[in-house]
């Protein structure tokens, strides 16, 4: 039997006083709201208020970098909330105006302008993608202007990113023993969402009825909060957009090396050190540790590099370390130990911007590497033999990371009587289907659930008539699942419960138009399932 030869790399929340009215101007009216840290004053207009770069936690400077989430100094006088705060450091691209701090632990929040503290709506918390290393809570694109038209309060957040997110050293991992360590984005994301527990209802918001969603590391995000203990009770309904699930994709690499896998052959503390030893640290006491939290944001974020010049990784992605994060969301999912409420979970028809790679270079060598299965997976994937070797690997890619662990996710839920809703998008712009031939690309759907289309990836041009549909029904599917747990409701096609037997899913096809049907991806995720069957056996025998 031949080993899988599968690799992984990364892509890419007390007193409320009712919101008031102050001044205003011809097109919007300034907004004041009293939370447990103090007033704000957000902006409303156009049936919107909004309130932004709101301060969650305190700033993780100094000898709070790589520590928890400290709370929020209360301040006496009004704040301004009617611009973004800061994003967390990260790479810079080209053209980039954004500006960045450590001190980034903001949310935001849009609200129905007719909300005020008694409203008790929905409310829906976005993470935001980028691999764990990029993005934001801020921009048109995640702007919640179409969801609080729909009467549900949305809130974005910001999370640590890169080295200052995911980070551990045997002298952090030592100081403090009474503090978890490892994914300090985890922890931000936690810290959020307990702000948001304590004063959404300032905003018109119902603390009992939080629905989290994220897309990408977003979705990671949101499989790593439904099997967190530190995050039970925070939420009560959960979206993953492409967030995989199964154990091997941003799903915890262990902190020590004694503790090391098949998967994760080399410990977060041990690329800590070769990060020091970059920056010509060699201690790994306290001494080393206060060298590392003296090097700047720039030296830190490196540029976004992720490895040395001798090839040795520098940076750890999300952290397996016992406390914080105890197991795997797959280990979780498979003794059914998360939280136990309504999921939709799904993705793209084509992630080509993938997190997934194989040292295939053509159909047949990569057929061989499913061993005694390759018959079955030509099959699947190729069965009249005469498809493009981009499209096969495309495919094998997608299912690989996103849509079979997708299956296997809704497919533990409902085993434990939580509901399950599955879809597939596969739209993609009649201007762009030269560029992407397979299918709708990673992250398509977003601007679409946000109902953001003039903020899309890719600059498409001016919307259709039928694109404006089509992103009206997925912004209603979301709106209407954070409200009931149901997406379904009146003038949207029907989106089925996700059951073992029928398999059905909400697939939204290349032409735009959402279609329930039984998954036509079943016979690849079956000969996806066998592998990871195999490459489990495998790893119980140490091969």
């Amino acid at each position: 039997m031949k080993k899988l030869l599968f690799s992984f790399v990364l892509i890419l929340s007390a007193c409320s006083l009712p919101a008031q009215q102050t001044e205003s101007n011809a097109s919007a009216s300034m907004l004041t709201v009293h939370t447990n840290y103090g007033d704000l004053r957000g902006v409303t207009g156009g049936g919107v208020s909004s309130f932004k770069g709101i301060p969650y936690a305190a700033a993780p400077v100094g000898e709070y970098r790589w520590r928890p989430p400290q709370p929020v100094t209360p301040w006496k006088e009004v704040r301004d909330a009617t611009k973004f705060g800061a994003d967390c450091p990260q790479r810079t691209w080209p053209g980039s105006t954004a500006t960045m701090s450590e001190d980034c632990l903001f949310l935001n929040v849009w609200a129905p302008a007719t909300a005020t503290n008694k409203s008790k709506l929905p409310v829906m918390v976005w993470i935001h993608g980028g691999g764990f290393t990029g993005g934001s809570g801020s921009g048109p694109g995640s702007a919640g202007d179409a969801f609080a038209k729909q009467g549900v309060i949305l809130a974005t957040i910001n999370y640590r990113l890169g080295r200052l997110g995911h980070f551990a050293f045997p002298a952090l991992s030592n100081e403090h023993p009474e503090e978890m360590k490892g994914s300090y984005a985890y922890m931000d994301q936690i810290a959020a969402l307990k702000w948001i527990q304590e004063n959404i209802a300032a905003f018109g918001g119902d603390p009992n009825n939080i629905t989290i969603f994220g897309f990408s590391a977003g979705g990671v995000s949101v499989h790593s909060l439904l099997t967190i203990p530190a995050a039970k009770g925070l939420f009560h309904k959960a979206i993953s957009e492409s967030g995989g699930g199964r154990d091997g994709v941003l799903t915890g690499r262990p902190i020590r090396q004694e503790n090391a896998d098949a998967l994760y052959p080399v410990s977060a503390e041990t690329i800590g050190i070769n990060f020091a030893r970059k920056h010509k640290i060699g201690s790994i006491d306290a001494a080393g540790l206060a060298k590392l939290r003296s090097l700047s944001v720039e030296e830190i974020v490196d540029g976004g590099q992720e490895s040395d010049s001798s090839g040795l990784r520098t940076y750890s992605g999300p952290i397996l370390d016992g406390k914080l994060v105890v197991e795997t969301a797959e280990s979780a999912y498979k003794a059914g130990r998360q939280a136990h409420v309504p999921l939709i979970i799904g993705n793209c028809s084509a992630e080509i911007g993938g997190a997934f790679v194989s040292s295939a270079s053509s159909k047949e060598a990569l057929f061989s590497q499913f061993g005694e299965l390759d018959a079955e997976a030509k099959a699947a994937f190729d069965p009249d033999g005469n498809k493009a070797f981009a499209e096969v690997l495309t495919k094998f890619n997608t299912d690989w990371v996103w849509g079979e662990p997708a299956r296997m996710t809704a497919r533990n839920f409902t085993a434990k009587h939580n509901p399950a809703y599955m879809y597939q998008f596969g739209y993609v712009p009649t201007t762009m289907r030269q560029r992407a031939p397979y299918g709708a690309g990673h992250g398509s759907e977003v601007s679409f659930v946000f109902n953001t289309l003039n903020a899309r990836w890719g600059a498409p041009g001016e919307a259709t008539p039928e694109e404006k549909e089509l992103a009206r029904i997925m912004n209603t599917y979301w709106t209407n699942f954070a409200k009931t747990g149901n997406p379904n409701g009146s003038g949207l096609p029907v989106w089925p419960l996700y059951d073992t037997q029928k398999e059905e899913i909400l697939d939204i096809e290349l032409d735009g138009k959402p279609v329930s049907k039984p998954d036509p991806r079943k016979a690849r995720f079956n000969v996806i399932e066998k592998a990871f069957k195999k490459r489990t056996r495998l790893q119980a025998r140490g091969v």
